[in-house]
Order: structure tokens, then C-alpha cells, then sequence
């Protein structure tokens, strides 16, 4: 649920908890839900580490009336076809490739959006309701829930945002098969001799989001926007203490027409530890294009998932669709 959806966003670094407005804000801030003015359908494909994983995502979302708004999503981040060497060996201690399996492991999150604007004019609130299944072949599984809060505020063509993830910290539980788990637990003496924790509990994180947009000529626009990604605990972010850590994140989109875009942004600055004890900053840039025509979008993002220095490049392929375009 970290990685982030929509090519768009990804290429601006995911700095976009202010200006989020379509279907997609379901992930990054459902209060930029409201801003919809008919239903939308968002699909992303993705393929991470030398396409061993997949990740794919699919949101709808749609007015309720003039004030408010909802969605669905649905993301999916596995890997498949894992083989199982647990009974490669017979019980006459005989190596047998015919007793190796394949099974798969995937995280799967739903989530509810509702969002509504506030009597008070320019402000708007949006709430998540997220169910997770997470599915490690046969050996494991769990299920949790956990809820998002999102505000937007406008002034002066000034965009504000504030994305609260995990609010009330997200909750799994395992449900772990020990006939399974005993294959394994004597496969190194001494270690795996206890099942593993069977909750796992994700903690509150919160985004604070600036945003606007520049008309040059009225056929050009920048739209400028800047992230502090906020995590309750002591990590590695180039600001980091006890109570918490600090990320920035920056992103800009070009503009021609609402028609064709190039965007750039840099993000995830981390102190990463050298080999002498000393410390660098990394950081993590990202590029994309996109093209709009009709109620059709099509973006790509160009992401590195490590920092710059790393050759973990991805290609991200997004789709957006206004369902506006099947009525006419």
C-alpha cells in the first residue's frame, strides 16, 4: 500500500496530496474526490524486479451529488510461480524434482473512499476504509483493516493537503499453518523453532501537500508541488528523530493545451550509511509523460525504486478513462 498508483503521480514523485482530483485521489487523498464531475476508471500495470513482481490496480470512482463522491479500488502486488522445495527430499533422504511445487505470495488491498466538501467553502474531507489479504501460498495468511483521512483546502488558486494513512494504525492478523511450518522448522538447527507473530500492526503516517498551477498564454501551464511525507518513528529520512521522521518531496507538471505533459519530481531522501561510517544523502528522482484526449489519459512514469545510484529502473503505464465519453 506504499508503492502508490497512477503513472502521473509517480512521475511527480507522488508530491500530489494537494492537487489530486480524479479517480486516483481514492489512494492519494480521497478528499480530491469531490472534484470529480462524472464517473472515472483508472487502471496500472507494473512490473518490478526484473519483472519478478507484479503490480496491478484498478479504481472507479463517481459523483454522488454536487457535494460529495466515492470509489473503489483494488491493488494486487504478488509474485507467482515461487518453487517449493520443502519435500524435495524423500522420506529415503532421495533428491526428486518431481516433488517440487510452485505457489504464490500477494498482497491484495480494497479500499472504500467516501468524500464530501465542508460547509465552509474551499475546504473538502475524504475517509478510506481498507480491508488487506495478504496470501503466502498455503504456509500463511491474514487479514486486516485499517482507515485513511484526507483534507484539501483552496485559496487564491493555492492548493492544501493533508493525507493521514493508518489513522487508527492498520491491524493483521495470521493465520499461519503449522503442518506446513513444521517442513521447515528443523531445516537449520536451532532457528525457526517458534511460529512467527501472528499480528502485525502498520502505524499512522501523514502527508502535508502544496500545490499551484501557472496558465502561461493559455495554451501552457506548471503546475509546482511540493510533499512532507511524515513518519512517527526514527528512520533513515534525511530529517529524522525520535518522535519523527521528515521526507520531502518535490514535483512539477508542463502543460500544452490539457493535451500532452512531461513531468519530473525527486523524493525519498534517505542517510544512508557508507562503508567509512559517514553519511550520504540518496534520493530518488522520477520522470513521465503523459497525453489526454477525449476523456482517454495515458501516462508513464520512469521511477527508480532505490535512489539514484541504483539501476532499479521501472517503466509504469497507467490509464484513466471518463466514462462521461460512453454517454455521448
Amino acid at each position: 500500500m506504499n508503492i502508490g498508483v497512477d503513472a502521473a503521480a509517480l512521475g511527480m514523485a507522488n508530491a500530489v496530496t494537494a492537487s489530486t482530483a480524479d479517480v486516483n485521489s481514492g489512494y492519494w487523498n480521497p478528499a480530491g474526490l469531490t472534484k470529480l464531475e462524472d464517473s472515472q476508471l483508472a487502471l496500472m500495470h507494473a512490473s518490478y524486479f526484473a519483472n519478478i513482481a507484479q503490480y496491478d490496480y484498478i479504481g472507479y470512482a463517481s459523483p454522488i451529488d454536487d457535494r460529495s463522491a466515492y470509489g473503489i479500488s483494488l491493488i494486487r502486488f504478488g509474485v507467482d510461480d515461487i518453487l517449493n522445495t520443502t519435500e524435495l527430499i524423500d522420506s529415503d533422504g532421495n533428491i526428486d524434482y518431481n516433488r517440487i511445487s510452485l505457489f504464490s505470495t500477494a498482497d491484495y488491498g480494497f479500499t472504500f473512499s467516501y468524500a464530501r466538501k465542508l460547509t465552509v467553502r474551499g475546504f473538502q474531507y475524504g475517509i478510506n476504509a481498507k480491508i488487506i489479504r495478504r496470501v503466502i501460498g498455503k504456509f500463511a495468511d491474514s487479514w486486516g483493516f485499517g482507515f485513511d483521512v484526507g483534507l484539501q483546502f483552496e485559496k487564491n488558486d493555492w492548493q492544501f493537503g493533508l493525507m493521514v494513512r493508518d489513522i487508527t494504525t492498520t491491524y493483521n492478523v495470521w493465520n499461519i499453518d503449522e503442518k506446513e511450518y513444521q517442513k521447515i522448522a528443523d531445516a537449520v538447527p536451532g532457528q525457526n523453532q517458534e511460529l512467527p507473530e501472528s499480528t502485525e500492526i502498520t502505524a499512522p503516517k501523514a502527508q502535508l501537500g502544496l500545490s499551484k498551477k501557472f496558465i502561461i498564454r493559455y495554451d501552457y501551464s506548471i503546475m509546482a508541488a511540493a510533499n512532507v511525507n511524515m513518519r512517527f518513528a526514527k528512520t533513515n529520512d534525511v530529517f529524522s528523530s525520535d518522535f519523527v521522521s521528515v521526507d520531502p518531496a518535490l514535483g512539477l507538471e508542463f502543460g500544452y493545451t490539457n493535451l500532452v505533459f512531461v513531468r519530473a519530481g525527486v523524493g525519498n531522501f534517505q542517510n544512508i550509511e557508507q562503508l567509512d561510517n559517514s553519511k550520504k544523502v540518496s534520493f530518488q528522482p522520477n520522470i513521465g509523460l503523459g497525453f489526454k484526449y477525449k476523456g482517454i489519459q495515458v501516462d508513464y512514469a520512469l521511477t527508480d525504486l532505490g535512489n539514484q545510484s541504483a539501476a532499479l529502473y521501472s517503466n509504469i503505464f497507467s490509464l484513466k478513462v471518463d466514462l462521461s465519453l460512453f454517454r455521448n
